[in-house]
């Protein structure tokens, strides 16, 4: 009988974003409750395929503005609809495309804000019962989480040359030990002066 090749698995979609996810809690020491990190992970499979994060072929980003004012316009659960949607995207983008708003004339702080806006009045709108908690939990740890998605996109980048370029380059910019932890754990030593890779 011909010997079978073994045949290699990989994680579910949910489970590389889980592992990644509670791999920078415990880096950056943040605690959530088990909903919060149950809908981290969603969010981060949920926009995979991009069609789920931009308006049009136009490869745009729907303006925050105008999914506030559908969501202040509608009521009920096209309301709630709306108001998650508004910071889903807003967490989404902040977490992993932070270092575009350089080039932006509409900054992280913006959508930081009107993310944690967004999850506020859904928490009001749901008080009293898990979700409720939930929402309340994403308002009040917004800039946590963004930069949670943060390290988890820079963790993910690394698996590509161009990814850990992207990060050298923000090292030298920020010179944040974070990303040089994360360039440490990938062969790439960081110097104490920027510019120069052991």
């Amino acid at each position: 009988m011909a010997d079978h090749p073994e045949i290699l698995t990989t994680p579910s979609l949910g489970e590389f974003f889980r592992d990644m996810l509670v791999a920078a809690r415990e880096n950056q020491k943040v605690e959530v409750l088990e909903s919060t990190e149950f809908y981290l992970v969603n969010l981060l499979s949920e926009f995979v395929p991009s069609a789920q994060l931009f308006r049009s072929s136009d490869h745009e980003v729907e303006a925050l503005a105008f999914m506030l004012k559908r969501a202040q316009e509608s009521q009920g659960f096209e309301r709630v609809r709306e108001l998650k949607k508004l910071g889903d995207t807003s967490l989404y983008v902040s977490g992993f495309f932070g270092d575009s708003f350089e080039r932006k004339l509409v900054d992280i702080d913006y959508y930081i804000s009107m993310g944690g806006r967004a999850y506020g009045a859904l928490s009001q709108i749901l008080q009293g019962g898990n979700a409720g908690s939930l929402y309340t939990e994403l308002a009040q740890k917004f800039v946590k989480l963004v930069d949670l998605l943060s390290e988890v996109s820079e963790r993910a980048a690394l698996g590509t040359n161009k990814g850990a370029v992207r990060l050298y380059e923000r090292f030298v910019k920020t010179g944040s030990e974070r990303m040089a932890r994360l360039l440490s754990e990938q062969g790439l030593l960081p110097m104490a002066k920027p510019g120069m890779v052991q």
